[in-house]
């Protein structure tokens, strides 16, 4: 049995009547999730689910999406997600890349959907009792073959995220992996949590190797279809969710809303930051106004979701300028980016994590597995230095991969996609500094000679291709790009130049 099956069980076990799960005013209790678990299984097994199959769920947020989830856990079968804000394009290149068994899908998101494995259509309830209701099963459903000791390295969640050039790429996790981040997330404390709100996508790696977390400290999750500010900060007012999780865009949106000093928010003891550095004057105004801590955490998918972490009291030293030390049980190593030689405090080079939550690989790629030494050392990609403090700083990526609001964005994809405009005849993606999203893309154009694109109509070309997030912000219409002496573009210059256009 998975890790996530055996926590659920046992959570269900020590709470029965605890609140676990709550969307749209209903939900489910521990032990009503564990019974319905049981009955979605027992189904699913029906339908020809088998330990070691690769089920995909291209779900909208909600119970049918966890609950989907649990159930194959409790099979011994592997679950990836694919989120419901991808276009059809790029929900096709991440199940062809997947090559699931089995996809469970909405009739809106069916769309890109590959025709080779069976569907399941998803149709979503309005209440908790309805949920799967054409697929439960009122019987045991069966377990997975007992071979023994517990397989470690059972295969539990694949986890997708982009490459360095936009090609997904899935991170795979086992029981290794999950029972290491469940401890370092935990200890070995159970029925601590309060109510949380999840505010990453469920695909995302801070929910599917995290859930059996939550559920070992007997949380009771809030879910949101769609996260939006209003919402978001109505429920931590009524639910008195004392921790937020998120991105600095997410923060910034909440700090905007014209009602925020309305609520009282006393009861919020810190903020919880990841997808990257937080801006200073935000990670100023966040403590002030919300009265609380604020961590920042650094991260990645193939790190589990683990990394570096900031002191909730940290001194301004820390919290403005860095992303923290190691959190216990992770060493952090900065390398050359060429050669791979550790460099000392205070060198730029190469971010590298080693800890128990690194992924194992990456799944059915044994190639991209490059970013894994024989070691288990990550090679993230990103560059950083470490101060004399030992806090992480982080000065640059390898690539050319920005973050806007909490989503990589690789600039290669958007371009290939708006050389496709008529009046596009070079172009060059690089990112400019925004206060609320982090990091926007600008489209630097060079324009055929019978007109020039307009930023509104190059946006709209793409939004077909493209996600939301990916699209550019803003529009520079140049004679030529520069070059460097390789005659390859100079991304640098560009790139500067944006830095001067910041805080939008």
């Amino acid at each position: 049995m998975t890790v996530l099956a055996q926590v659920l069980r046992e959570a269900a076990r020590r709470f029965p009547e605890r609140r676990a799960l709550v969307h749209g005013g209903s939900g489910f209790t521990y032990g009503g999730l564990d019974a319905v678990t049981d009955q979605v299984a027992a189904g699913l097994a029906r339908r020809g689910v088998r330990p070691g199959h690769l089920v995909a769920l291209v779900l909208p947020s909600g119970l049918e999406y966890v609950v989907a989830y649990t159930a194959l856990a409790r099979l011994g079968a592997v679950t990836t997600g694919v989120g419901p804000r991808y276009t059809p394009t790029e929900r096709a290149a991440i199940l062809d890349r997947a090559a699931p068994d089995l996809v469970l899908a909405t009739e809106e998101l069916t769309e890109g959907v590959p025709a080779g494995p069976e569907h399941i259509r998803c149709v979503p309830a309005a209440a908790a009792h309805d949920v799967w209701a054409a697929l439960r099963r009122d019987e045991v459903p069966p377990a997975p073959p007992v071979t023994g000791d517990r397989d470690p390295d059972l295969p539990e969640t694949v986890v997708f995220t982009s490459g360095t050039t936009g090609t997904p790429k899935g991170a795979l996790f086992t029981s290794r992996q999950i029972t290491a981040i469940t401890a370092m997330d935990t200890g070995d404390r159970w029925g601590e949590g309060g109510p949380q709100l999840i505010a990453t996508g469920l695909p995302h790696v801070g929910f599917m190797t995290k859930l059996a977390g939550y559920l070992k400290m007997g949380a009771t999750l809030h879910l949101l279809g769609r996260w939006r500010a209003q919402d978001a900060l109505r429920l931590v007012a009524r639910e008195k969710i004392p921790y937020l999780g998120g991105v600095a865009a997410q923060v910034s949106l909440l700090l905007g809303r014209p009602e925020f000093d309305r609520y009282d928010l006393t009861h919020v003891r810190g903020l919880i930051v990841g997808g990257g550095p937080s801006p200073a004057p935000l990670v100023h105004e966040a403590r002030t106004r919300f009265g609380a801590g604020y961590s920042i955490r650094y991260s990645s998918t193939e790190s589990g979701g683990l990394g570096t972490l900031t002191a909730f009291d940290a001194p301004d030293s820390e919290a403005l300028h860095t992303v923290g030390r190691p959190r216990p049980g992770t060493e952090l190593e900065i390398r050359h980016p060429r050669t791979g030689t550790v460099l000392p405090v205070g060198e730029e080079g190469q971010i590298c994590l080693r800890s128990p939550a690194v992924m194992a690989g990456y799944w059915r790629d044994p190639e991209a597995g490059a970013a894994l030494d024989g070691d288990g050392r990550l090679y993230t990609g990103d560059l950083g230095r470490i101060d004399e403090a030992g806090c992480l700083r982080i000065t640059g990526r390898m690539t050319e991969m920005y973050i806007r609001g909490g989503y990589n964005v690789y600039p290669q994809e958007v371009e290939a996609v708006l050389l496709d405009h008529p009046d596009v005849a070079s172009v060059a993606v690089v990112p400019r500094p925004s206060r609320v999203m982090g990091e926007i893309g600008v489209a630097v154009v060079v324009s055929r000679a019978a007109s020039e694109p307009s930023l509104a109509a190059l946006r709209e070309f793409a939004a077909s291709r493209l996600s939301a997030h990916k699209l550019p912000e803003a529009i520079r219409i140049v004679p030529e790009l520069p070059l460097t002496g390789m005659d390859k573009v100079d991304r640098r210059s560009l790139t500067e130049r944006e830095k001067s256009f910041g805080d939008v």
